[in-house]
């Protein structure tokens, strides 16, 4: 797929050059050796990534009149750090051993801990070291927005949206705990974490903020737009997640096959399977879902239940209808012809991705 239209290459790279001076600039201004495992494991997390975020940030920004500043793409480079919290926190949560094809924050502190023969837990540290982490990338998230350079005036609009999109997310991931605390969902609960915990902050969210930078205000038209277009591009989004969860491909993903299976994610994906499995089926996913030693029959026995149920094609045929909501949405907005086109091919490329 053409990526030509949302210049996504070009825009990563301003990103990830965004990225680089700002984490550059942080702790080693403490003087300590001691910190440098942080800085090096907020540097190699934030290495990867889509970048999506950001993108949608940017086309806000252009599609409201905003200019091809170095100042909006520092601000848009913001999300990745609150992304690198959120994902940081979620593999505390979810007891994720690797990320993006490498140890995850806590496990690498773990095995620090060990390495220098050091007292107490070595899982205890390793915990404690990564919600530090993670809370760290959070302050340097609002630390890098404010300080982007963009005008005071922008920066004021957008606040609110911007505080309100960090509160959605902390919300988010407390209902995806207490989703796997009931151990049963629908497919209603679970569309309701997927927006709170992932697309509203994944598409809608960042949307918004580069309309309102641009605007320096928010109007009516932004919220219908960030609403129907996001909302459906950020649900398909999670959709595509679920399903990468359990038959990506590990060497795309970076995770385990079927690694969402043995953390027992209670998605979208498992909700329209026990809706529409028979009785021993139902049976057969709730004794496997959520085993940490789930071997790979394990994993292929639900994958066949998945498939066989008709929830891998049902949510396969979401996404479609979502998205071709999403872009019929487009063609309505008053936003510049540019943005889009770069907006419906970031939506293509956030809903038909392969990692």
């Amino acid at each position: 797929m053409s990526t030509e239209a949302a210049g996504l290459d070009t825009l990563r790279e301003q990103v990830d050059r965004s990225l680089r001076a700002f984490v550059g600039r942080q702790l080693p201004a403490t003087g300590s050796e001691e910190l440098e495992p942080l800085r090096v494991a907020a540097t190699e997390l934030l290495a990867g990534g889509k970048r999506l975020r950001p993108a949608f940030c940017y086309w806000g920004w252009r599609g409201a009149g905003g200019a091809d500043l170095p100042e909006i793409f520092t601000a848009a480079a913001s999300l990745e750090l609150l992304q690198a919290s959120a994902l940081v926190h979620d593999d505390v949560m979810d007891r994720s051993d690797l990320r993006r094809g490498m140890p995850a924050a806590h496990r690498r502190f773990e095995t620090i801990h060990t390495e220098s023969g050091w007292q107490g837990s070595p899982e205890q540290f390793g915990v404690g070291a990564a919600i530090l982490l993670g809370n760290l990338l959070l302050i340097w998230s609002g630390e890098m927005w404010r300080t982007s350079g963009l005008p005071p005036a922008s920066l004021a609009a957008a606040q609110p949206v911007h505080d309100h999109m960090r509160t959605e997310l902390m919300c988010g991931q407390y209902l995806d705990l207490l989703e796997q605390a009931h151990g049963e969902n629908t497919f209603e609960s679970a569309l309701r974490v997927a927006l709170y915990k992932s697309g509203k902050y994944s598409v809608e969210q960042p949307l918004r903020l580069g309309l309102v930078l641009a605007a320096g205000e928010r109007l009516p038209w932004m919220d219908e737009l960030c609403t129907t277009f996001g909302t459906r591009v950020g649900i398909a989004f999670q959709l595509r997640d679920d399903i990468l969860g359990v038959f990506g491909d590990p060497a795309r993903t970076g995770k385990p096959a079927g690694d969402d299976l043995r953390e027992g994610k209670r998605t979208m994906l498992v909700a329209r399977t026990l809706a529409a499995a028979a009785p021993e089926q139902a049976a057969t996913v709730r004794r496997l879902l959520g085993d940490p030693g789930l071997d790979d029959g394990g994993v292929a026995t639900l994958r066949g239940i998945i498939e066989d149920t008709g929830a891998l094609g049902a949510c396969e045929d979401l996404i479609t209808s979502y998205l071709g909501e999403a872009l019929a949405c487009l063609d309505k907005a008053p936003i510049t012809p540019e943005a889009r086109a770069a907006l419906a091919e970031l939506a293509v490329a956030a809903t038909s991705r392969k990692t």
